[in-house]
């Protein structure tokens, strides 16, 4: 017996100490027992003097069981006594492994040498959130977290399928040698540095992509930029420049002419000075002519014959002499009815097709008559250009066609046709704009894949993002495409065996509805006023002394609590091996050589 209880307010407990605490140990967060016949209600010593302890009651064991939370509160004449071993085990649960459903975490900082195990349903089933400032052991944690799911018992987990989105490609060296484990554990790691040698350079097929993902690649800013994407998506299959869509395809030959006539009468019909009109419909058959619709086209009346560019002619009276002749003539290529087929994704395409059909759709839409049509819509065709030009055009360069099931497979297969458990997704050479668009738009495929496949939830996903207040935000996709695949996921996708992991040093900057749906929580040292509110405020069950524990932890030790935690747990990680390459730059070596 420690003492006895002096008072009871909420959840605080005073007990008036009948043991000399100069000679203990340190009890601060030790639990204790309030116990008063077969009742025992389970405190934690918050704060302690030389005469009190200020004790949190955090459950009660009932029936050998721990149920977490305030339910009773002790009677004063409870005999106030240090946990045991065997009840604190119920409450930190089980120090060996004994299955596959259990992976260590670390040691507990408040018990010397008690190993903190976690279950992976409990913990990998659920949304997760590793937060904490620069130099506390985030990249740390994910590594020894990950590094732990296949060491920590005699089990393999190799159908596991976990993506890393890497900021700063420090993971591979966590990673890379999980092979010699067992041949059948692999790590694969995609690079964005064209010119790299780090990994497989990152392709996306293009014809994968819907509209949502190309407004995302094209940093689409208005929703009416949106219909543009979609025609130009459906354009593309039937205006590339591939042999499966050459003119000797009648199908494609009456779209084609379809589509050139449409916007070549809308031009016609404008009401816009001559001279436009003719410089326009030049300006469209000079890019889109087919083969039977071109400036050379001949236009057959009785005793003579004309070219199209000929009935173009503009006299000296500033009108096309021909124009109703001319429009007879481009009417006669529209059938009526006749629709632009949906994209299945199953005709490949490269930038530069889809440059031809954004061009076009860009016209077909009224780019040409309408100032403010040509303002929006202008900025796609210029991102799109730009991307052309760029280095990053050879991440959408794929060789070959392939649908979106094989894509993800091929996501998860080496190069030497063998299953890979981590991959990586090393984002660090490109800009903050191509690495958000990289990380949405595989995100979204993988979920996509989720949500179709057959059998719900026995193909699961783990989606870690590093930074992720970089890329998880409270951004615009919410006003321009209705969602944001990131908190879809987060909502939905957990049914669908689709989890989300969440490594940040500013949580404040993440999507509130993220965070919120997270339900577990290993949190490292973090000092920024704004972010240990934020935390308060968001995480479930964070008081206040938790929060100022927050702000002294040493790096590597942390605070998790959520659904696989029975109460919050005070736990060193130990360090990763290998570790990643988070160090910080050795600037007095650099310095004095």
């Amino acid at each position: 017996m420690i003492g006895s209880i002096v008072n009871i307010v909420n959840n605080i407990v005073t007990v008036k100490l009948a043991i000399d605490v100069t000679t203990q140990t340190n009890l601060v967060n030790i639990h204790v027992i309030f116990e008063d016949g077969e009742q025992k209600i389970v405190g934690e010593i918050v704060n302690i003097d030389v005469a009190n302890a200020k004790v949190t009651i955090v459950g009660e064991i009932v029936n050998n069981y721990f149920l977490p939370g305030l339910n009773k509160k002790p009677s004063f004449k409870s005999t106030v006594r240090i946990i045991t071993m065997e009840e604190l085990a119920l409450i930190l649960g089980e120090q060996q492994i004994k299955d596959n459903n259990q992976i260590y975490l670390g040691q507990s900082t408040v018990y010397n040498n008690y190993r903190i195990n976690v279950g992976v349903n409990s913990f990998f089933s659920n949304h997760f959130a590793i937060l904490g400032n620069t130099g506390s052991g985030k990249s740390f944690t994910v590594a020894r977290l990950l590094q732990n799911i296949f060491t920590s018992n005699n089990y393999l987990p190799v159908n596991a399928n976990i993506f890393i989105f890497d900021a700063y490609g420090e993971y591979t060296q966590a990673f890379s040698k999980i092979s010699e484990i067992s041949p059948a554990l692999n790590y694969k790691v995609y690079t964005t540095n064209a010119n790299g040698q780090d990994g497989e350079l990152l392709k996306i097929p293009l014809w994968l992509l819907g509209i949502d993902d190309v407004a995302l690649l094209l940093d689409a800013s208005e929703p009416a930029q949106l219909p543009i994407i979609e025609k130009a998506l459906k354009l593309v299959p039937i205006l590339r420049n591939s042999e499966l869509a050459n003119e000797d395809n009648s199908n494609v030959l009456k779209y084609r002419n379809d589509i050139v006539a449409r916007a070549i009468l809308d031009i016609l019909r404008s009401g816009k000075d001559s001279s436009k009109i003719r410089d326009q419909v030049i300006a469209i058959l000079t890019t889109y002519q087919t083969r039977d619709l071109n400036l050379e086209s001949k236009i057959v009346q009785p005793g003579y014959v004309r070219t199209l560019r000929q009935c173009l002619y503009v006299d000296k009276t500033g009108k096309i002499q021909e124009m109703e002749l001319v429009v007879d003539f481009i009417s006669s290529f529209i059938v009526e009815g006749l629709e632009i087929p949906n994209p299945k994704g199953d005709v490949p395409y490269t930038l530069k097709d889809l440059e031809l059909a954004l061009d076009f759709a860009l016209i077909s839409e009224g780019i040409l008559k309408s100032d403010k049509v040509f303002d929006y819509a202008n900025i796609l065709s210029v991102r799109l250009h730009s991307l052309i030009n760029s280095d990053y055009a050879a991440f959408f360069d794929y060789d070959n066609m392939i649908d979106k099931q094989s894509y993800i497979a091929s996501l998860l297969t080496t190069n030497m046709g063998a299953k890979a458990q981590i991959v990586n997704f090393n984002i660090n050479d490109v800009d903050d704009r191509m690495a958000k668009a990289i990380t949405k738009i595989i995100s979204k495929m993988v979920f996509d894949f989720a949500t179709t496949s057959p059998e719900r939830g026995k193909f699961p996903f783990h989606i870690i993002i590093e930074e992720a207040h970089r890329y998880v935000q409270m951004d615009r996709d919410e006003q321009l495409l209705g969602y944001n695949i990131f908190n879809r996921i987060t909502k939905e996708g957990r049914k669908y065996g689709v989890i989300l992991g969440l490594i940040t040093q500013r949580p404040s900057e993440l999507s509130d509805t993220c965070i919120s749906q997270c339900s577990n929580f290993i949190i490292l040292r973090t000092l920024h006023p704004k972010d240990l509110l934020y935390i308060k405020e968001m995480v479930p069950n964070m008081s206040e002394e938790l929060v100022l524990q927050l702000k002294t932890l040493q790096p590597g030790n942390a605070m998790a609590f959520g659904s696989a935690f029975k109460v919050p747990v005070s736990v060193k990680i130990d360090k990763p091996n290998p570790e990643p390459l988070s160090s910080n730059s050795d600037v007095s070596r650099i310095w004095y050589g």
